[in-house]
């Protein structure tokens, strides 16, 4: 049985080519579609992460991933396909899938 990437988890992803200011290179990616979804479709929705700290952006969430301090970027969400997941990593606490979901609503949501 084939296993499918699962929600909160964190992938090193190929987001290459990318346009403007879009996250690019191989990067890490926090997975935010449900299981469901990341189950039966050819695609996923993720964030990606970087190091680089925005402390006072209230679009992005300061993680630990693979112990390395970084942020999630909410304000770049898409969609990508499964095959730009190259290897999970990691996995993001309850804290901040909390925290992830809340601000996910506050951005794109009513």
């Amino acid at each position: 049985m084939k296993r499918h990437p699962r929600r909160y988890d964190i992938y090193l992803a190929d987001l290459n080519p990318s346009r403007g200011s879009e996250c690019e290179k191989i990067r890490p990616v926090v997975i935010v579609s449900q299981d469901e979804m990341n189950k039966h479709l050819e695609t996923v929705v993720v964030c990606p992460l970087t190091t680089t700290l925005h402390l006072k952006w209230r679009s992005r969430i300061q993680v630990e991933c693979a112990g390395t301090p970084s942020e999630i970027a909410i304000d770049q969400i898409r969609a990508i396909s499964k095959s730009c997941l190259k290897k999970k990593i990691d996995h993001i606490s309850t804290e901040s899938a909390t925290l992830l979901r809340r601000t996910i609503t506050e951005m794109y949501g009513e």
